[in-house]
């Protein structure tokens, strides 16, 4: 039980790109809004995490995290028509597209699916290799609680 968490605890050491993962998590997490005014306690740390930025958040870890699931659905339904192929890919990137540069957040996910990235490859490089949904709420967590905390340092000063 405690040489587990002993190296589950030195993890960051040994890939060290999970820190710059909190890093990154922690200043996208200053620049978070609220749309609804600020509560205190459990009403208020509902409110971040149902915020929308927090949600684009959750979805670019799920997407960096679990791309081979994700485009197995998306190549069993492109493998109907060429057709279909070239409208899906299209409407996806084009509206993706659009969505992020209407709210301004294209860099910020840019970076973040870059940090969860590299994060992967430096868990991979020291053999740490979880399923992919155990990685994707793993990161989700630990991206939501550096971004609350860079939400908390705005919030304070």
């Amino acid at each position: 039980m405690i040489v587990p968490s002993l190296r589950l605890l030195l993890l960051p050491l040994r890939a060290p790109l999970l820190l710059v993962l909190v890093g990154v998590a922690v200043y996208i997490g200053t620049s978070w809004r609220l749309t609804e005014p600020e509560a205190r306690g459990l009403l208020g740390l509902l409110g971040w995490v149902w915020s929308l930025d927090a949600l684009h958040t959750l979805v670019v870890v799920v997407v960096c995290c679990m791309p081979v699931r994700l485009l197995r659905a998306i190549t069993g339904l492109m493998a109907t028509s060429q057709v279909v192929t070239l409208v899906l890919t299209l409407l996806i990137a084009t509206l993706t597209a659009l969505y992020l540069l209407r709210l301004e957040v294209l860099s910020r996910v840019l970076i973040l699916g870059s940090a969860v990235l590299l994060a992967r490859v430096d868990l991979a490089r020291v053999r740490v290799v979880p399923s992919p949904l155990a990685l994707s709420f793993g990161f989700g967590l630990l991206v939501l609680v550096s971004g609350g905390a860079g939400r908390w340092l705005v919030s304070r000063g």
